[in-house]
Parts: C-alpha cells; sequence; structure tokens
C-alpha cells in the first residue's frame, strides 16, 4: 500500500477524531515525507536533531515539526528557531536550555513534559514526585520563553494491553491531577502525547490527544 493509503486506512481506525497525528518521519527520506505532505499530513516527528535539521529546509515551510526523541541539551540551539513542539523534555536542566535558546531566537518555545510511566529503566522522563517538587519550589517561573502545554509519556514495551492501559491511565490522571492545582503563568496543560504505531488505540481510549505514529504510516524503519 502506499503511504496515501496508509494513512487513510489509519485515519479509519482512529477512536477520536480530534487526536492529532504526528507522522514519525525519523529515517524516512524527503520524498516519502512529501508524499504524507500530500496525503494532508502537517505534523511531523524526528528523534534526531541533525536529521531534523537536515530536512527542516527542504520541505514545505507549513510543516509542524516535533522533537519526539532524547534531546541533548547541546543540540537545542540548532532547532531553537523552528521547532513547533519538543514532546521529551525529560530534565529540568534541559528546560533551561531550551528557555536560554529560545529567548535568543526571539521565541517561545511550546514543550511537555516526559514523565517515566513505563516499567522500564531504559525509558526516560520525570517522576511525578520531580514534578511535584519543581512546582511547589517555584522553579518554573523563571522560565518566560517556554510554554508548558502537556505532558509525554511512553508506556512499557509489553504485550500486556492492561499493563499499557494502565500506565497511560495514570499519565492522564496526573495530568488532570496538575490541572487543579495553582500552576505557573507559562503553563497551560491541555495535551497528552501518549501512543505509538503499537498503543495508539488504547493511548486514545485513555485520553491521549496526539499520537506518534510511524512504521503504520511509511512501513519499517531504515535503521543506519
Amino acid at each position: 500500500m502506499s503511504i496515501k493509503e496508509n494513512l487513510s486506512d489509519l485515519k479509519n481506525q482512529f477512536k477520536k477524531t480530534d487526536c492529532l497525528l504526528v507522522a514519525v518521519s525519523k529515517t524516512k527520506p524527503v520524498s516519502d515525507i512529501q508524499e504524507a505532505y500530500d496525503a494532508g499530513i502537517r505534523d511531523f516527528g524526528e528523534n534526531k536533531v541533525q536529521e531534523l535539521v537536515d530536512k527542516h529546509p527542504l520541505l514545505p515551510d507549513d510543516i509542524q515539526w516535533h522533537m519526539i526523541g532524547h534531546l541533548q541539551r547541546n543540540k537545542v540551539k540548532y532547532i531553537a528557531p523552528f521547532i513547533h513542539l519538543i514532546h521529551g523534555v525529560d530534565t529540568f536542566k534541559l528546560l533551561k536550555e531550551i528557555n536560554k535558546q529560545a529567548k535568543k531566537a526571539e521565541r517561545i518555545i511550546p514543550c511537555l513534559l516526559q514523565i517515566h510511566i513505563a516499567k522500564e529503566e531504559t525509558k526516560f522522563g520525570f517522576s511525578e514526585e520531580e514534578i511535584l517538587e519543581l512546582l511547589q519550589e517555584g522553579a518554573f517561573d523563571e522560565l518566560e520563553n517556554v510554554r508548558i502545554i502537556g505532558l509525554m509519556g511512553m508506556a512499557t514495551n509489553t504485550d500486556d494491553e492492561n499493563q499499557v492501559r494502565k500506565e497511560f491511565a495514570w499519565l492522564r490522571g496526573f495530568l488532570d491531577q496538575l490541572n487543579t492545582k495553582k500552576l505557573p503563568n507559562n503553563f497551560a496543560l491541555k495535551e497528552l502525547s501518549m501512543g505509538m504505531s503499537g498503543d495508539f488505540l488504547i493511548a486514545q481510549e485513555e485520553g491521549s490527544t496526539m499520537v506518534r505514529v510511524g512504521s503504520a504510516i511509511f512501513g519499517r524503519r531504515n535503521y543506519r
């Protein structure tokens, strides 16, 4: 099937029509991204800064680029001028660097706080306690060039759907809990980025507002 057909098939499976589809284009050529763009997709996710920087000038200006991978602080400056949303903000030091580079670029960069919800130690993210502590300390208040618009989480890589559902449901509950608190002015917690090719339907049922899907659109990843 073509990319256009894959997208049509995927959208027909969606449980929520208002859930944003972020097409994960990592390792994929510009021609594949253009094909998905021509089929109506405007949001694309990359997990490597260099690949993102290389692709950005070769594709239409109205593409909204999402940084979905683990982001190193020394790479933030390369994407600060144009990035639409950074999903994986997993440390306060990284958030401070994003704020610094956003200020230089004269922008306010939207970010999601990545929360560690999986049973795997290999996944990145803040703990619940860390977020609550930072809020109590007022640590976020000084960051004038970032806007925290929601949370992101990656479920355990398992065939146990109940485990995955439980993790997504917990993250939704944590977002709701945070929204009962007095939050800093740079917070507007509306988005939940959870769900990928293997679990996006469960994620949507549990309240995801954006899913990150790659292989179901573009086929298997090109490892290199």
